[in-house]
Parts: C-alpha cells; structure tokens; sequence
C-alpha cells in the first residue's frame, strides 16, 4: 500500500465513522428507546459497513465508493427532506428547535463522507485517463 492509498483509506474510514455517528445520535436523540440493536439502526449501520468494506478492499474501492457516496447523499437527502412540513410526514418527533439541530448535526457530519468519497472517485478517473476531456478526445 503506497503512502497516498494509507491517507485515503485513514481519511475515508474516519469520514465514514463520523457520518455513522451523525446518524447514530440522532436516531438516539430522536427515537426513545433507540440502541444499535434496533432495527432503525441496525440496518442502515449494516449498509455503511458493507459499503466501508468494499471500499477498504482494492479491487472492490470503485464499487465501495460509489456505494458509500450514495448512501451517504441518501442519509443527507433524506434529513433535510425529513424536516419539511410536508402533510405527507408523520412530524414524530414533534418538530422542534431541538429537531432541527439534530437534523443539522446529522447533515453536517454527512458532508466530509461526501466530499472524501466524491474527491477520491474524481482523482481515481483522472489518474486512469477517464477524464472529462479525455471522454471527448480532449487532452487532459
């Protein structure tokens, strides 16, 4: 493993801890009773450990990072649409100051998983020639 793959896999593995732990604590805070065991948890930490795996795992980096970039725009995504007053939502928890700033802490530790993973793919198509203008007979 060169120097830059270490980097990588340290930066990619501490972004993904921290977007994990934006989704724990605020399944925590927001859910009664909520523990890593519990289905709302249990499921969706299952999907940021498979996809890390894949990511840690060389031939399989490509797959993992996409899978990991998504997973983490979904949770993002689906935060901030959570909090609209939309009459299609549940509004439980009831939304408060307190929910919101849950939701901004869960978006706020979403974005280095983003950026790392979006980052790392783009260096990766750069390094293989795959650039933009490279698809367009483009120098790169």
């Amino acid at each position: 493993m060169t120097r830059r793959d270490a980097v990588w896999v340290g930066v990619v593995v501490a972004a993904t801890a921290v977007a994990w732990c934006g989704f724990f604590v605020h399944n925590v805070a927001e859910f009664p009773g909520q523990t890593i065991l519990s289905p709302d948890s249990l499921f969706p930490t299952l999907v940021w450990i498979a996809a890390l795996v894949l990511w840690l795992i060389p031939a399989t980096r490509t797959v993992g990072a996409w899978i990991l970039l998504a997973w983490t725009v979904i949770n993002l995504v689906g935060g901030a649409i959570s909090v609209l007053p939309l009459p299609i939502l549940p509004f439980e928890p009831e939304q408060t100051i307190e929910h919101y700033a849950f939701h901004g802490l869960y978006a706020a530790t979403q974005l280095p998983l983003i950026g790392a993973t979006a980052l790392w793919l783009r260096r990766t198509r750069d390094r293989s020639g795959l650039s933009h203008g490279a698809q367009h007979g483009l120098p790169n």
